[in-house]
């Protein structure tokens, strides 16, 4: 069985998650993803629109998925990489390169994102009404 990881705070979800974990769990047989807490959030500087156990649970109910994992820490990656036993470490390609240490444990694969859509575009469609 190939496991896949890939992370995120998947708050306002929209189609392009929708296609990150649909294209994620298609490299392989078993999706785990680590949704961002809202302590993590802040550390990130983010500040979500629904708190964590909202949007875990949202996550965990799209059909790729098969397991979801609170992110608490950057450096908890190697951990869940170990943990989890995972051949295949996902993340969208605007993070590509920041997460090759991971090489040294499992495959990793930088999607191409969704164009035309991110939260922070939702986000000011809804507070300017276009």
């Amino acid at each position: 069985m190939k496991k896949i990881i890939t992370y995120g705070t998947f708050d306002l979800f929209h189609f392009g998650h929708l296609r990150l974990l649909q294209r994620a769990k298609a490299l392989g047989d078993y999706l785990v993803v680590a949704v961002s807490t809202d302590e993590f959030n802040a550390v990130k500087g983010k500040k979500c629109t629904y708190p964590y156990e909202h949007r875990a649970k949202i996550v965990e109910a799209i059909k790729y998925v098969d397991e979801v994992i609170p992110e608490h820490i950057w450096e908890q990656k190697i951990d869940d990489v170990k943990t989890h036993d995972i051949d295949i470490f996902v993340m969208g390609d605007d993070w590509k390169g920041k997460f090759d240490f991971l090489k040294d444990y499992c495959e990793v694969v930088y999607l191409e994102r969704t164009k035309d859509i991110s939260t922070t575009q939702v986000k000011t469609t809804i507070i300017n009404g276009k």
